[in-house]
Order: C-alpha cells, then structure tokens, then sequence
C-alpha cells in the first residue's frame, strides 16, 4: 500500500511515522484521539491491530459505504489474508480467531454467501418479539434479583454481560451445562485472553448443541436452522450458530452498557421523558459496540480511496470512525438519525439488528423501571475500558441505588440442583450446576 505520512502530532500512545496501533491502555482511554489522526493520512490509514499485525483502517463514512457494498472488488473469504499466508501475522496473535477463516456467512463470498445469509434471515424472521419480549424481562429480573438488595452493582458484570447471553441461550435452545460453556468461549475470543482455547471451547460446546437438536428438535434458532430448506451441514450449523451467537451477545453486551454509561453522563435523555431509543440511537453513532470489524480482501490489485492495494491486504473498516467523520456532521442532524455503520451495510450487514435493538431496550428500561434511582457510583473518568480493535465496551460500570426488597425466592445455592430441561450426566452436570445458565434455570423453575 502507498501511504502519505501526515506532519500531525500523533495521540499518546501512538508513535509517529508508522502504523497506528489500535489496542493497549492510551487507545482504549481515546480511540476518536486515534481516529482524527487516522483522518489526517485521507479516508484510509495504516493500522497495527496487535503486535506483528497490519491492516488498513478505513475512516470516511462514504468510502466505507464503497467498500461495504462493493462484492465485485472486495471479497470476505478470510482464506484470501495474505500476509497471513504468507506466515508474517504471529498465529497466536489474539486477533487470529476472529479474522481468521470460517464455512460461516461472515466469511463467504456470492452464491455461498446469498445461501448461508438466507438460512440465517429466514431463521431469525420465525423469532416471535413477543416471545423475546417476556425472556428478556425474565432474565432482567432474576440479575436485578441478585444484587437488587445490595444497593449496589458492577452493571458490566452484574448485568449488560449475562444477559444477553442467557436470552440467546433460550432462544437457541441451550441446556445449561453447553450454555455456560458458550459463554465463557465467546468473552474469550472477543476479549483476546486465551483466544484460541476459548475458540475451541466454543466450537464444541456448540457442536454438541447440534448433536443434541438433530436427535431431539425443538422450538428454537438451533432446530430452526437446521431444518432450513438449505439443509446445513453438521460443520456448516456449528459454525453458523457460532456466528449467530457470538455477533449477536458480545455486542449486545457493549451497546447495553454503554448505553447506560450515556444515560449516566447525560441526564438530558431522563429530563426529556427518558428517551431510551434516542440513547441507544446516539451510543451507536458515537461509541458502538464493535468499533473496527468488516475484514476484506482485494480480489486483485486495485487503487482505492486513492491507495494501491495488493491482492489479499487485509482493509478493514471502522464504524466508529466513519459514523463521527466531519463531513457526516450536517447530514446527521438533518437526516436520519440511523444511517450510521454499527450495523454494517451492503450484503452482509447485520442480519440480527431487529432483535439486538428490542433486547437492548427491554433490558435497559425494565432496569431502569425496577430501579429508577440508579446512578453511576463513581466519576466518569475513573472508568476503564476494555482494549483491542474489536470490542468498545467498560470493564466495569459501578452503580449505586437504593437497596431493593430482599427477594422471595431462595438463592440458587440454597435451591436443589433440579431441573429436567438440563439432562446433565458426570462431569457435565458438576459444570453445569454451577454455571450462570445453570443457576438462572433454577431460578426459573423454583
């Protein structure tokens, strides 16, 4: 690639004359400080997104419109990446996992791409919001019930982490014991701690998913899906579900809790009649969940946004980037207010965003009804955020409140570990019983 090299003072954290690293403390502390210098070298610039690992970073809004719709010169088959064929990217790097190839929709090009996307669009479409509506209050009232009488809460931990979990663990059918293993293989991919382990914890909690629902189908995502017309493969629903269930919880996750961080620090939205949707609206154009994602790959060399590319150098664009861009500006208070990226666009925009919005709000506001005094414990900038490209999210959100009515229920610990629906034997069970499926099926059933 042809890079021009701007004369601006890069943020700290970012030396000057080279790519521009997009992961440690001082990028997590002000990645738009990273954007607007990004900016300086045009709509694309040089990044690093781990040590040893370069991409480009596109930063325009318009240019990443170009690139997202453009299936001609831009492919998604991960198998492409050329420098990771050509063995310059560290295959432990922590990125790997989640660039690197999968038989998934994420990474499939033309025919192969329309049948994938069409089993997953037509799936998703059988998911009743009613249905979605009562689970997700569910699950919103057995977390509050667990650190509701405290008075106080960690909301990342305590609350915008599990819950989108535990509602795609009932949609898609997951017994405890695969659940709980399902959730602790997707934070590890996304947080790049053990990234590769926790892949492999994924893949085959979810491959015993599949072998659990071809022989017993219910009325779920899973049996859904594999009773699509396109009749996926065993591998093909693995991978296809880990994708469902990956893309769809640790973003939710993010755009939970930064939503309320904004609610916290903005006020005006509790004044004005506590305007959830315009919160969630304005998180993901200023701060959205997956910041930096949508890898591509040139099909051949190319010039684009006045750079030339080689056949396989990774491009990547960056919605977080493009939704603040200056020229967006004037179009953004005239016009609507979701046209930004934390969606994606083009062909393999964001299939779930329907249910990811109806979740976000129903957990948010359900809070809010049950506890309305809850405020942030602790100042604005004592909060850290979690680092790397792909994940905007808090390591924690401190709250404070006053305490609720000790529940009725018993704590799961003080419940009998009993429960049909898990079918557990052996090591399974002793894992499952302890996991937070686990215990919010108790919960459910006691």
């Amino acid at each position: 690639m042809d890079a021009t090299t701007p004369d601006a003072v890069p943020p700290p954290g970012c030396p000057a004359h080279a790519a521009i690293p997009l992961y440690g403390p001082d990028f997590a502390a002000d990645p738009h400080a990273y954007y607007e210098y990004a900016r300086t070298y045009g709509p694309t610039a040089p990044v690093e997104l781990a040590p040893g690992v370069d991409a480009t970073l596109v930063t325009d809004y318009a240019t990443a419109l170009r690139l997202l719709q453009d299936n001609g010169t831009f492919r998604k088959d991960g198998r492409r990446w050329r420098a990771f064929n050509e063995g310059l990217v560290p295959p432990d790097s922590p990125v790997v996992p989640l660039l690197a190839y999968r038989p998934n929709a994420m990474f499939s090009d033309g025919a192969e791409h329309l049948r994938l996307r069409q089993a997953i669009t037509d799936t998703m479409s059988r998911i009743d919001t009613s249905r979605l509506a009562r689970s997700t209050e569910q699950i919103s009232d057995y977390l509050i019930s667990q650190f509701g009488s405290r008075g106080s809460a960690d909301l990342m931990a305590d609350y915008a982490k599990q819950l989108p979990l535990f509602v795609f663990n009932e949609l898609f059918g997951c017994p405890a014991d695969i659940g709980d293993r399902i959730l602790f293989g997707i934070s590890g991919m996304f947080d790049g701690i053990n990234a590769e382990r926790a892949a492999e914890v994924l893949f085959g909690a979810v491959g015993e998913l599949v072998a659990l629902k071809r022989s017993r189908p219910g009325d779920d995502v899973t049996s859904w899906l594999m009773q699509h017309e396109t009749r996926l493969t065993d591998e093909e629903m693995v991978y296809q579900l880990s994708l469902l269930l990956g893309a769809g919880a640790e973003p939710l996750r993010n755009l939970i809790g930064n939503t309320l961080h904004r609610i916290f620090i903005h006020d005006e939205y509790a004044r004005q009649g506590g305007l959830l949707d315009e919160a969630m609206e304005d998180t993901l154009w200023e701060n959205p969940p997956v910041p930096n994602l949508a890898p591509h790959y040139p099909a051949a060399d190319v010039e684009f946004a006045g750079q030339k590319f080689q056949r396989g150098d990774l491009i990547m664009v960056s919605f977080a980037a493009a939704n603040t861009s200056p020229s967006l500006a004037a179009a953004r208070q005239s016009g609507s207010n979701r046209s930004h990226l934390a969606w994606s666009a083009g062909p393999h925009a964001c299939p779930s965003k329907d249910p990811a919005r109806q979740i976000t709000l129903s957990a948010i506001e359900n809070l809010l009804n049950r506890i309305p005094d809850i405020a942030a414990a602790v100042p604005e900038n004592s909060l850290t955020w979690r680092p790397g490209p792909f994940t905007r999210g808090l390591t924690a959100l401190p709250a404070r409140f006053t305490p609720l009515p000790a529940p009725d229920r018993l704590s799961a610990a003080d419940r009998a570990p009993a429960d049909d629906r898990t079918e557990q034997s052996g090591t399974a069970r002793k894992a499952g019983s302890t996991g937070g499926w686990s215990r919010f099926l108790k919960w459910l059933t006691s």
